[in-house]
């Protein structure tokens, strides 16, 4: 459990100790309320019972090189949603696949544009250009399920392979467009705007996307500072404390957050991209089928396409992939302290590195 953490890093070895007070720190805090009688019953209720919320043990997690943090504290979890919606995802899905689909993304060879470069096509999935761009070389992966829900290992194979011929393809067509950028939003919760399966892909001019540019010099800084890969050193702390994911690969590495930007945050990292693919696959099929995730989103940021002034020697491809939440909600996950102070989190991030422990089973 995530209060134990203290202790966890108390009883560390030297060695990774050193790593933990080199990129970490964790703060304990107490809250106690005193409730009136009367709220006894609503209490009950919503949280099981009064002695569960009077003495409140909070933890504050932070990434001393990133300024990543998050705030864990369980009782969140179980906050009751006021404005829930009662509907069944499926019927909403299945109701707005074939003429209702007005993106055209049922009939995306007819009902979508392309790129002046045409269309890159896969296996299960095809190339489009985005109507709406956030970036000049701004494509959509349209999967052959409108169910973003139906996937399978070939099928995260084949998105991946896919976007990266795209991302060839951009890069044939405008040279200096070296920088991709790989998302996956799966339903209105994680932001996207149609419900059929899809995927979208960017490549910028100039620069990296500020987040990731940021990440590019914080692990330049750290090897610089530390002689160390930083990737590596915040895999090792929390392998140590039991939640890496064990991926039997030389070149492909995975863990549960810490530091998550919001619930059930998975960071995987490596080198090659058919690996990564399937522990993509792993975690996504876990977070969908054990942990009833509908809503989730995807990135992957990938080396350049050509050389670049800066170097990018210290930072891998990085996948991260986190739930966002009940569909059927009307409440929104991220609020003013996501956005200006820190993360609030009701997932325990050892509770999730036990579910996964299954995908990736010791040899």
């Amino acid at each position: 459990m995530i209060t134990h953490l203290p202790r966890l890093v108390a009883g560390l070895p030297p060695s990774v100790a050193a790593l933990w007070r080199q990129l970490f720190r964790v703060d304990v805090s107490h809250g106690t309320i005193h409730p009136p009688d009367r709220m006894h019953g609503w209490i009950e209720r919503a949280f099981g019972s009064v002695e569960a919320v009077l003495h409140q043990e909070i933890i504050r997690v932070t990434n001393l090189w990133t300024l990543e943090g998050a705030i864990f504290n369980r009782i969140r979890g179980l906050r009751p949603q006021q404005g829930r919606y009662q509907s069944d995802i499926d019927q909403i899905i299945a109701a707005s696949a074939g003429p209702q689909d007005e993106a055209g993304f049922c009939t995306p060879e007819s009902g979508t544009p392309e790129d002046r470069f045409g269309r890159v096509r896969g296996r299960y999935c095809l190339s489009a250009s985005n109507v709406a761009k956030f970036d000049g070389w701004h494509g959509v992966l349209i999967f052959d399920q409108h169910n973003p829900l139906n996937f399978n290992l070939e099928r995260v194979e084949d998105y991946i392979q896919t976007a990266g011929r795209w991302f060839d393809a951009v890069h044939s067509a405008d040279p200096q467009a070296i920088y991709p950028f790989f998302i996956w939003n799966s339903l209105w919760r994680s932001g996207a705007s149609v419900i059929h399966g899809h995927a979208q892909m960017s490549v910028s001019h100039g620069m990296a996307y500020p987040k990731v540019e940021m990440l590019r010099r914080t692990a330049e800084q750290y090897q610089l500072q530390n002689n160390s890969n930083y990737f590596q050193d915040v895999w090792r702390v929390h392998r140590a404390l039991g939640l890496s994911l064990n991926i039997h690969s030389d070149n492909t590495y995975g863990f549960v957050s810490l530091t998550p930007v919001k619930e059930k945050e998975v960071v995987l990292f490596g080198n090659d991209p058919q690996e990564l693919a399937q522990s993509l696959y792993h975690v996504l099929d876990c977070f969908v089928t054990e942990l009833g995730v509908q809503s989730f989103n995807v990135s992957m940021t990938l080396p350049p396409l050509t050389d670049t002034p800066e170097s990018w020697d210290n930072l891998p491809t990085i996948v991260r992939i986190v739930d966002r939440g009940d569909p059927n909600s009307r409440g929104s996950d991220i609020g003013a302290m996501e956005l200006y102070a820190a993360t609030v989190v009701a997932s325990d991030p050892f509770n999730i590195a036990n579910a996964l422990a299954g995908r990736f089973p010791s040899r």
